[in-house]
């Protein structure tokens, strides 16, 4: 009834995260949202940085970011808000400490995403040597499309990534040239935490980020995966 809790809950507890996947009626449930910094070598230099092969470096958002209604409403206390398109893997399996090798098979599916920044107060927190999380991990910042299965899509290692805004292409580049590879991630990842199926990552953007407006229209592809449209609202 409205305004009582489940049994056993002292409130009503909040709608697990999903995603829904291509050509099925089933839903793959989101345990974590991990994202990868720099991950393109052009987008590493476009934001100020070295794009050596350094370490990854990881940050996360909130799996209730992630947000699958075509609408992205622009988020209080910014001013600068920037888009950045983004390969998103699914992994059905887990572990810790994963070899590379093995990391393939961790693999479900892939899907597009809006990786949402705050980027004025991202670069404050930078000065600040703060965490990024009102940067990041805000309400509605995932943008993200159904999930394709790999035994639709494949293992992918390359293809096209873009994102249009209002017709207008502000970012390319395709998923080769990715600093650090998709099995390498898994891999990295698990020497930090325990992998766990449900979990997502989003896996870096090409360079071309920039800032959005409301009533802006983003379209998003990558080629094997599919397509991600949003509007800014």
């Amino acid at each position: 009834m409205s305004g009582e809790a489940e049994p056993g809950f002292v409130i009503q507890p909040a709608p697990r995260p999903v995603l829904p996947v291509t050509g099925t009626d089933r839903l793959f449930p989101v345990h974590r949202v991990y994202c990868v910094g720099r991950n393109y070598a052009a987008h590493a230099v476009e934001m100020g940085h070295d794009p050596a092969r350094s370490p990854p470096f990881f940050f996360q958002k909130n799996p209730d970011n992630l947000n699958l209604t075509g609408a992205f409403p622009y988020p209080a206390a910014s001013r600068d808000v920037h888009h950045e398109i983004e390969l998103v893997v699914a992994l059905g399996t887990g572990g810790r400490d994963i070899a590379v090798a093995d990391a393939p098979a961790c693999v479900h599916g892939y899907a597009v995403g809006l990786d949402m920044t705050r980027r004025d107060l991202q670069a404050e927190a930078k000065e600040l040597g703060r965490p990024w999380a009102t940067a990041k991990a805000f309400e509605a910042s995932a943008p993200c499309s159904p999930l394709v299965p790999v035994s639709r899509s494949g293992m992918l290692d390359a293809g096209a990534i873009w994102l249009d805004v209002n017709g207008e292409r502000r970012q390319t580049g395709d998923i080769n040239q990715m600093i650090w590879k998709i099995p390498e991630m898994i891999a990295c990842l698990s020497g930090f935490f325990t992998l766990m199926p449900g979990d997502v990552i989003f896996t870096g953007t090409p360079s071309g980020v920039g800032p959005v407006a409301r009533g802006d229209r983003l379209d998003g592809h990558i080629d094997g995966v599919g397509d991600l449209a949003v509007t800014v609202v």
